[in-house]
């Protein structure tokens, strides 16, 4: 089963240094088709347990989507899918089967800000009209927005602002640039979320674009693995280094997560609907009609299984299945 594993911090054992399987992440553009659709590619998953002075019952869960985001990327940026459904699934009584999924859902609100020329109203090209600050998002054009939900089982409920109690959150803006946002830094985290989590507790949430944490020669390894082993240990260029990608995070507390014992299994997951019909005269909200079951397109759990292990014919294939089904690509492992 390819999805990853974590012992968890108790409350029994809190002052033990418990094993976290996590490795090195990522998967960029693994599978021809999700190279078509980048809003809904999973890049990394990575899951520890929260290691801040008095956070020690609490586990971290990132997924990272939207990979090789070039920073100053307008003039529309790095938004997400509006019509794709984005999961983080948990595991905690090892079928390989999910127990809890986070749900995201996001939304593109336009303010149409318009200008006037030649004494009509027009409408700007850009995202913004002005300097943006944390606090201070008026000259926003467009604002990106989101929810989540906990699914166990049949049952669905919000996560919820624990300060004001809407179920609504604000995604910061990808970082414009330092006119437009001259401390991205604070603005950024101003979007951090102190949350309630349906009969779960207390935790935390941040959604927005950060810098990508992999690091990689990528034309190198993709070009026959054209490197020099014997060289210096940074004779290779990071070929990531000035990337970003999209940061799906939430800090939850241990006792939410697990069940019988310490360790639990996660992965991440985003589907589209079946049906998509483009509309020839395409609006900001509506440029196709979207309907039908959700169809799972991306899917990441350990880092390299697709991209580098299993075969071409089969990867689109394997970001469509589950976990349990996994014995189907054992021939790429055994």
């Amino acid at each position: 089963m390819k999805l990853r594993t974590l012992t968890l911090t108790t409350a029994v054992a809190a002052a033990l240094a418990l094993p976290i399987y996590t490795a090195q992440a990522s998967s960029h553009r693994e599978a021809p088709f999700i190279t078509e659709i980048p809003k809904v590619d999973a890049t990394d998953f990575y899951m520890f347990n929260s290691y801040e002075a008095g956070r020690s019952g609490y586990v971290t869960l990132v997924a990272n989507y939207v990979p090789l985001q070039d920073p100053y990327g307008g003039p529309n940026f790095f938004s997400m899918d509006p019509d794709a459904l984005y999961e983080i699934h948990v595991d905690n009584n090892g079928d390989a089967k999910e127990d809890l999924t986070f749900q995201f859902r996001f939304n593109n609100n336009l303010k149409d800000t318009q200008l006037t020329v030649g004494g009509k109203q027009v409408s700007i090209p850009l995202i913004q009209s002005g300097t943006l600050a944390a606090g201070d998002t008026a000259n926003l054009n467009v604002t990106e927005s989101y929810s989540v939900m906990l699914t166990r089982g049949n049952q669905s409920s919000s996560v919820a602002n624990a300060i004001t109690g809407a179920t609504t959150f604000i995604k910061p803006v990808d970082n414009i640039g330092n006119k437009t946002l001259a401390d991205y830094a604070s603005y950024a985290a101003s979007h951090l979320y102190d949350i309630n989590i349906p009969n779960c507790g207390s935790g935390r949430m941040f959604v927005g674009q950060r810098k990508d944490p992999f690091v990689v020669n990528l034309g190198e390894i993709f070009d026959l693995i054209n490197t020099n082993p014997l060289g210096p240990v940074d004779g290779e260029v990071d070929i990531l280094a000035d990337k970003n990608v999209t940061t799906l995070a939430l800090e939850l507390p241990v006792q939410c997560l697990t069940k019988d014992d310490a360790v639990i299994g996660a992965w991440t997951t985003a589907s589209l609907r079946q049906g998509r019909l483009l509309r020839p005269l395409a609006t900001f909200d509506k440029p196709a009609i979207e309907g039908g079951p959700w169809v799972q397109v991306s899917r990441l759990g350990m880092p390299l299984v697709n991209e580098v292990v299993i075969g071409v014919k089969d990867k689109n294939k394997f970001n469509g299945s589950k976990p349990k089904d996994d014995a189907q690509f054992a021939d790429y492992v055994t």
